[in-house]
């Protein structure tokens, strides 16, 4: 009888952990998701700046319609990216072309705003001078809220992963989680000294 006790005691603890368990993996994934949601209105607003800087750069800009395209193009694409992402977070693939379009998009318009140095009315004009300050608030923002939800996915990662956690994240379908990195090519060039 006194072994039966012990059996019945130790199966109890066992499903409470089970149950202890997964509701932490499933708190740790939704807080992922909810910094992934705080990504996507960020993004959102930056993608809808977008256009109103083309329009303004266009009155100046008219024989640079290469420029002024690809930073169209490269927006539509990452938002085309994002809306997969913010359909389902926990998708690494979709996760990884958001990254890609991200980075896209920062070349093309890192490019457009290379360019708008050598025309010094569009440089002076309010409005460019207005949307380029909201951009780069926004852009802030986007790497404020990018690293929250790296920290987010990192913590849930570590949680499904270690033993024996990754037991019930195994058996009840808790996948990784990727990380959002959008790489700033400019930061991996060495950068150019001159002493004259």
């Amino acid at each position: 009888m006194d072994m039966t006790w012990v059996v019945l005691a130790i199966l109890v603890l066992l499903v409470i952990w089970g149950v202890w368990t997964y509701n932490r993996l499933v708190t740790s994934r939704n807080r992922y998701k909810n910094a992934f949601a705080q990504i996507d209105v960020q993004l959102t607003r930056r993608y809808e700046l977008i256009p109103n800087l083309v329009k303004v750069a266009e009155r100046y800009m008219g024989h640079e319609r290469d420029t002024l395209e690809a930073v169209i193009q490269a927006r539509n694409q990452a938002q085309q990216s994002l809306q997969e992402v913010a359909g389902d977070p926990t998708n690494a693939d979709a996760v990884r072309k958001l990254s890609s379009s991200e980075q896209g998009l920062s070349g093309a318009l890192g490019r457009l705003f290379a360019l708008s140095e050598s025309y010094p009315d569009l440089k002076a004009n309010e409005n460019m001078m207005q949307l380029s300050e909201e951009l780069t608030s926004t852009e802030n923002r986007v790497a404020y809220a990018r690293q929250a939800f790296n920290d987010a996915v990192m913590q849930y990662n570590i949680l499904r992963e270690m033993f024996p956690n990754s037991l019930i994240a195994n058996n009840f379908g808790f996948r990784p989680a990727q990380l959002l990195e959008i790489e700033d090519p400019q930061k991996r060039e060495p950068v150019q000294v001159n002493f004259s």
